[in-house]
């Protein structure tokens, strides 16, 4: 029997203590597969090292990413862990399996949506940086990203072996750049070609890998070289005074003159932590096999287990008032969130991250959004793209089902008899997009099915159709982002495509307050059609959005007719007056109008407030927008320059230039439509030395000349 308190299942074959869930994510190159294979290996979930540019990391198993040795998709692996007791070392866990459950997520900005929905259902995160580069663009995306969900995370400074890595310079950009409370815990002894170990700061010994052994599996533990005793003395003091300061427990025993053991610093650091107070900092290189066990004692030690983070929240179904709790416990009724879709050739799998309850073969689900309930035919664990059938999934668990329809990303997955709403991962809006057609006609049905599948899987990829011309409109995060979706259908559904030129995801936005009055009157014989509507436009501040407000008195808009009212303004906002783009971050009051006793309809005053808005839109300052990236680029310093000219010529504004040793950094901001083919020409400028990044920044007015250029090319809107 199950004790009543007691969260665990008999069955489960590692308690919710023992189990941690979590993700690897950091900026494009910053190692993070490279780690994620290192893990496997000293887990002994595989047996031989598979290497990024070798193209056989296990994570990095679709055939695009081998090829470009990048990754794509975020891949789930499950691993134990057993930390080894040693000597002198206090441990928190010493000598117990753990659990971990770990996602690889992508560094590359085009595919920021695998990290929002991975980082969703994640209790803990190491994110990784590079000892050269430091906190790097896509560092900051991820880390805001992790702050809005509240996921506690270990900071592994990476690549220390390689030229110009410096360690304290990394963790100074972790709180300078991320304001993030970092402090080392094992730091790093010697750099670049000298990296040889780590100083375990809270037990004040050397950890140093052996280079003749496979893979720098073994270790041994030795006193702290000599001329790194005061540096170690000194963390471990910063460390204290940190716990003193931001732990009550460590506080009292300070105030009340007691001894403060490593392993109530150990226990304090737990808890700050898991509390977002704390990141431990750990130092070490993936690739030359140092310090990887020791970042996942790190992970056991400081990152949280499903009991350690509250309970999540919904809203209940019937009630959206009615905030509900899904409890940590095996006991308790089935609740988990879809995360992920994801078509194979055995059909679509649904990843999903359980929060409470237990899940088996042949139970049904519960689905909220649709209110139908679907039986779970099978259920599968992800090592990448391995699948295995496993029974059962408890609490806490990241597994896949197969077989059940009718479920999008972000969807609740309950039992019936206690239904309730989690809040699913929120995605940016796509920046760019481009027509695509069937080469033949026997493609299009494909195409069609191919575009629904892709588009069910990944919520920043959006299929339409225009109106005007009736083409394909496919819509993404960038230019790379698309390519690969071109590129999978190619493979993966047999769709040979043509696409046209990318193109940018204009807005349009008001900039005065105007009225719009707008009249649809009909008479042919019959009943006819009748609608008055007058409104008012205000700006929004910028990223609020649309909101409206119903200011009509005296009932001279029947309240039946409101809504259709509503309807029409949503509408109208999808094209604007200046070159037909959608418009954004307006508020619309509703101030009067008219009704006819017998010809006033539902559509007709949806129709006089689309002609109201337009109305109103053409005295109210239109303007377009266009989205801006943040560009950092990083060059030897004699390219600078060159570089610098050909960003003034993509009407760039540049922020800031650093120098650090013989590179520079520059960081500006351009307009995404200038950023064309930039892979392509730094490559030219700079001998192919230089790189980039760029990732999205806001949506700001785009100069009249350009304006003209636009409506020119693609005509005018309303």
């Amino acid at each position: 029997m199950n004790m009543p308190n007691n969260p665990n299942h008999p069955k489960r074959s590692y308690p919710l203590e023992r189990t941690r869930n979590i993700g690897i994510a950091a900026h494009i190159d910053a190692g993070k597969t490279t780690l994620t294979e290192r893990i496997l290996f000293y887990t002994g979930m595989i047996h031989r090292i598979g290497e990024v540019h070798d193209g056989n990391a296990t994570t990095d198993w679709m055939e695009q990413e081998q090829e470009r040795g990048i990754t794509i998709t975020s891949a789930a692996v499950s691993c134990v862990w057993k930390q080894k007791a040693e000597e002198g070392m206090v441990k928190l866990s010493s000598g117990q399996n753990q659990r971990v459950n770990i996602i690889d997520t992508p560094g590359h900005v085009d595919f920021t949506a695998e990290v929002e929905r991975s980082l969703r259902v994640l209790d803990g995160a190491i994110a990784v940086f590079c000892g050269v580069a430091g906190v790097q663009p896509q560092s900051e995306t991820v880390w805001r990203q992790a702050n809005k969900y509240g996921v506690p995370r270990i900071a592994f400074i990476n690549k220390m072996d390689r030229v110009g890595a410096d360690f304290n310079r990394a963790v100074g950009d972790l709180r300078e750049k991320l304001k993030a409370n970092a402090w080392p815990v094992l730091i790093p002894i010697g750099c670049e070609e000298e990296l040889r170990g780590q100083i375990d700061i809270l037990n004040q010994r050397a950890v140093i890998y052996q280079d003749d052994d496979v893979l720098g599996s073994t270790y041994r533990i030795e006193a702290i070289p000599a001329d790194m005793v005061d540096g170690a003395e000194v963390a471990l003091e910063a460390l204290r005074e940190q716990m003193i300061d931001l732990d009550e427990e460590v506080g009292i025993k300070f105030l009340e003159e007691q001894e403060i053991t490593v392993e109530d610093l150990k226990q304090a650091i737990r808890r700050q932590t898991i509390g977002n107070k704390f990141v431990p900092v750990v130092g070490g290189s993936a690739f030359k096999n140092k310090g990887v066990q020791y970042l996942l004692d790190a992970v056991v030690d400081y990152l949280p287990g499903p009991l350690d983070v509250a309970a999540t929240e919904g809203l209940d179904p019937n009630d959206h008032s009615k905030t509900l709790e899904a409890i940590t416990n095996d006991n308790e009724p089935f609740c988990a969130l879809a995360f992920k879709l994801w078509s194979d050739k055995f059909g679509k799998l649904v990843f999903f991250r359980v929060y409470s309850g237990m899940i088996s073969k042949g139970d049904q689900v519960y689905n909220p959004r649709t209110g139908k309930k679907e039986r779970v035919g099978r259920l599968i664990q992800i090592q990448a793209n391995d699948q295995k059938d496993v029974d059962t999934c408890y609490s806490g668990d990241i597994a896949a089902l197969v077989g059940v329809k009718n479920v999008v990303t972000g969807d609740t997955l309950c039992d019936s008899r206690r239904g309730i709403m989690l809040e699913p991962p929120s995605f940016p809006e796509p920046v760019i997009s481009m027509a695509i057609e069937p080469r033949t006609t026997a493609d299009s049905e494909k195409m069609a099915t191919a575009l629904q599948r892709l588009s069910d899987e990944d919520p920043t990829f959006i299929v339409k159709t225009d109106d005007e011309t009736g083409q394909t409109i496919i819509a993404g995060m960038g230019e790379l982002h698309l390519e690969i979706l071109k590129d999978r259908m190619k493979r993966e559904f047999k769709v040979e495509a043509n696409a046209g030129k990318p193109q940018i995801a204009y807005r349009e936005t008001i900039t005065a307050e105007a009225k719009g009055e707008g009249v649809l009157k009909k008479q042919s014989g019959g009943k006819g059609q009748y609608g008055h509507v007058i409104l008012r436009v205000t700006p929004n501040e910028r990223g609020k959005g649309h909101t409206t407000e119903d200011k009509v008195v005296g009932g001279n808009i029947p309240k039946e007719f409101i809504n259709p009212c509503f309807t029409g303004i949503r509408e109208a906002m999808m094209n604007g007056v200046v070159a037909g783009h959608p418009v954004v971050d307006v508020h619309v009051e509703l101030l009067d109008g008219s009704s006819h006793d017998v010809d006033s309809t539902e559509q007709a005053f949806k129709m006089a407030a689309i002609f109201a808005m337009r109305d109103a839109f053409r005295s109210a300052s239109s303007i377009m927008l266009e989205p801006v990236m943040a560009v950092e680029v990083t060059c030897p310093n004699e390219f600078q320059g060159d570089i610098m000219g050909d960003l003034n010529r993509r009407r760039a504004r540049v922020a800031s230039i650093e120098t650090r040793d013989d590179l520079s950094v520059v960081k500006a901001e351009v307009p995404l439509a200038e950023m064309f083919g930039y892979a392509t020409d730094i490559r030219s400028l700079s001998r192919g030395r230089a790189d980039y990044s760029m990732l999205p920044s806001r949506f700001e007015p785009v100069p009249q000349a350009v304006v003209d250029q636009l409506t020119e090319q693609y005509g005018g809107g309303y």
